[in-house]
């Protein structure tokens, strides 16, 4: 059963996480302003309703039902009962997480994030990532071939997301339940070595804070990951609008800008294209990205760079039939063609 919300008035940790909330007026949030807020049920978010909630801000609070595990619905319909009890509004949004060939958990990322950018419509959408999200996130990119932060402020999957906690700590999202007496669902997900994020955060951080010597390396790699974010958000802005748009795009676009910012447009571009084509189901490798800017910068008559799903690969290549059944299987690509670069299908051989 839900209750009413207190507020300790001698809670560090919930003035911390209030804090958090005051840092988003430099990014545009209003004080007292409606605010959407990404709930799931566990302490990091729960903390972040209550602290707008503290604040003074109105809460829509949006419970994200992704279907994966047993009794979701049930965790879901919890969340938006707490955060009703807490004098906000609160829907449950149930989502089907649809596999493009990213991964489990990449596409329910996907799968949350539009769900979450669509219900918020105009309001500023809020999410609970902490230090500890910051400094994972620092290191499963550069596991990809590509170092990676979160922004206060950022764009993901169309919409305009904001990130009052990356400078918080769990131990302090957890201590804000603790101290107003709220309980908090634990994600059972958290505990699945075989989801990277999970292997990264059990074995690997422990590790790091081993060899640092003081058995702590969040905080280094979520300052590292924050100035990553940084400038990359300044470089990615230098990107020319015509390469953020779905459409055929001139050579000398590209090849006359800096590679750092090259390498950006060309992402942008090809993100165009996924977002304007879905049913595509692109795959954005730090190698595709970097063999279509050597088709604008580095020109030998090279061939098409694939950038869509492995067709040939679902098709079994490596064995007899597959090597059978991949050929004449279209694939995404880009090529280059009279000076300009066209995402198209092709057969496979």
């Amino acid at each position: 059963m839900a209750s009413v919300l207190k507020f300790p008035r001698a809670s560090k940790n919930l003035l911390a996480c209030r804090r958090g909330i005051r840092g988003l007026y430099e990014h545009g949030v209003d004080a007292g302003e409606e605010l959407a807020i990404g709930l799931s049920g566990g302490p990091d978010s729960l903390a972040l309703v209550i602290a707008a909630r503290a604040e003074g801000h109105e809460v829509l609070a949006l419970c994200v039902d992704h279907q994966l595990q047993e009794g979701s619905a049930q965790v879901a319909a919890e969340a938006a009962s707490k955060a009703q009890a807490w004098g906000a509004r609160a829907k449950v949004l149930r989502v089907d997480v649809v596999d493009r060939g990213e991964g489990t958990e990449a596409a329910a990322r996907r799968a949350r994030y539009e769900a979450l950018s669509k219900a918020a419509g105009k309001l500023p959408l809020l999410v609970a990532h902490t230090a500890e999200d910051q400094a994972e996130t620092l290191l499963l990119g550069a596991l990809r071939g590509k170092a990676s932060g979160m922004s206060v402020k950022a764009v993901s999957e169309g919409g305009v997301v904001y990130r009052p906690f990356l400078g918080l700590r769990r131990a302090q999202t957890v201590g804000t339940c603790v101290d107003c007496g709220v309980d908090f669902w634990s994600d059972p997900h958290n505990e699945r070595l075989s989801f990277r994020r999970v292997a990264v955060r059990k074995n690997i951080m422990p590790a790091l804070g081993e060899i640092l010597g003081n058995g702590d390396a969040t905080a280094v790699l979520a300052q590292a990951a924050a100035m990553v974010a940084e400038d990359n958000a300044y470089l990615t802005s230098l990107v020319p609008e015509c390469a953020r748009q779905p459409q055929d795009l001139a050579v000398e676009v590209i090849a006359r800008l800096p590679e750092a910012v090259g390498r950006r447009a060309v992402l942008a571009w090809l993100h165009a294209h996924g977002e304007a084509h879905p049913q595509w189901q692109m795959r954005l490798s730090s190698a595709a990205v970097g063999d279509v800017l050597r088709l604008c910068t580095k020109w030998r008559g090279q061939g098409a760079v694939a950038v869509g799903k492995d067709l040939a690969a679902e098709c079994g290549e490596g064995t007899p039939e597959g090597l059978g059944a991949a050929r004449g299987v279209p694939r995404l690509v880009v090529v280059r063609l009279n000076g300009t670069l066209t995402v198209t299908t092709q057969k496979g051989h």
